[in-house]
């Protein structure tokens, strides 16, 4: 008998695996994690980086960014997550050191929406000027 405990906890585990299979910096298993119609939304204003992305989209926007971090890999570490229904929400810290030495250290937020075990939605809430300072500040002038 499947509880709604049960479910959260299985859907948790679901979101967790996704961070780590996302923390290797292998886009093709990441991508792979998400539902063949799942979305990606990145919160703020950052052109090039903000918005709504399908997995395809996902996949390339990963497949340029990972090149700049030594070792390829943005890891993310869930530090707390709590379920309800369909929904995880997941506080976590990423870190990733860049190819010209700089440090990535954002905090984030997610909201996964997990339907019959695969992720159908994600929603990544982060500090975006940290973001745009680190990817984007350097090239603006």
């Amino acid at each position: 008998m499947t509880t709604t405990a049960s479910v959260e906890t299985t859907n948790i585990g679901i979101a967790e695996d996704f961070a780590r299979t996302f923390s290797t910096g292998n886009v093709e298993a990441i991508v792979d994690a998400l539902h063949p119609d799942a979305t990606y939304w990145v919160s703020g204003k950052i052109e090039g980086m903000s918005g709504s992305y399908t997995r395809e989209e996902l996949g390339q926007l990963l497949s340029g960014v990972t090149t700049i971090y030594k070792g390829g890999a943005l890891k993310i570490t869930p530090t707390a997550a709590i379920a309800q229904g369909d929904k995880v929400a997941v506080e976590a810290e990423g870190y990733a050191e860049l190819n010209d030495g700089r440090v990535y250290n954002p905090q984030y937020h997610f909201l996964f929406t997990i339907k019959d075990g695969q992720i159908r939605e994600v929603k990544e809430y982060l500090d975006t000027q940290h973001a745009f300072e680190t990817f984007f500040a350097g090239s603006a002038g």
